[in-house]
């Protein structure tokens, strides 16, 4: 695949889990105590999504040179509790979906596609920080971000579908919507609800229902 291919396909996917547009929804459940989502009966636990937004703040308090643009990289990424939760969930059903259709990825394939991005980027720091701005993704967490990308490429070269045309993405989600309703996805309703046509988080219909993370202190 291509470079510039490869590209558009990473910002479909990360892009769409930072957007994590609010949507009305009356499907969804209670989900398991304790937990942020359950996904296959498998549990993504509040402390499990508290601290990966922790540690995003950490970084972007450590990438910023004082207190005024720590505050503005805040207020940038305001939903972040949410669209860390939807990433978390969404890594779980694209698993499901390419497992489906028989598709792994080796370390080599990440490392590769990272040393082009970086190459893009102008080194490695400068694309842990496009990350980090831009889709909310801490350093450490980088490469599992990629895998999920490079999992992504290869999942749309097995159905055989085109990244770059729209009926090609519609054909790809509609895949992941599939293994989205396999997998029984079920969000604690302080985080909405996951619409299974989109697979994707939705707002719950329960307004009155206050996000409560541990990083309260550091609005998400």
């Amino acid at each position: 695949m291509h470079r510039r291919r490869r590209r558009r396909t990473a910002l479909l996917l990360s892009a769409a889990i930072a957007a994590a547009a609010p949507l009305l929804t009356a499907c969804g459940g209670e989900a398991h105590p304790g937990a942020a989502a359950v996904v296959g009966g498998q549990r993504i636990t509040v402390a499990q999504l508290e601290n990966r937004v922790n540690e995003v703040r950490a970084a972007q308090r450590a990438a910023a040179p004082d207190d005024a643009q720590y505050e503005q990289a805040v207020a940038g990424t305001g939903g972040l509790t949410r669209s860390t939760l939807q990433g978390m969930v969404l890594d779980r059903v694209l698993d499901r979906a390419a497992a489906d259709a028989g598709v792994d990825v080796t370390r080599k394939e990440v490392q590769d596609f990272r040393a082009s991005l970086e190459g893009q980027a102008g080194g490695a720091q400068a694309l842990e920080t496009a990350w980090l701005q831009q889709y909310g993704v801490a350093p450490r967490h980088l490469d599992d971000n990629l895998r999920t990308e490079v999992q992504a490429q290869k999942l749309a070269a097995a159905l055989g579908v085109d990244m770059n045309t729209e009926q090609g993405k519609a054909a790809f989600w509609r895949t992941l919507s599939e293994a989205s309703g396999e997998l029984d996805v079920d969000l604690n309703p302080r985080y909405g609800t996951w619409d299974v046509e989109r697979s994707g988080r939705a707002d719950a219909k329960t307004p009155w229902i206050r996000e409560v993370t541990a990083a309260a202190q550091q609005p998400a």
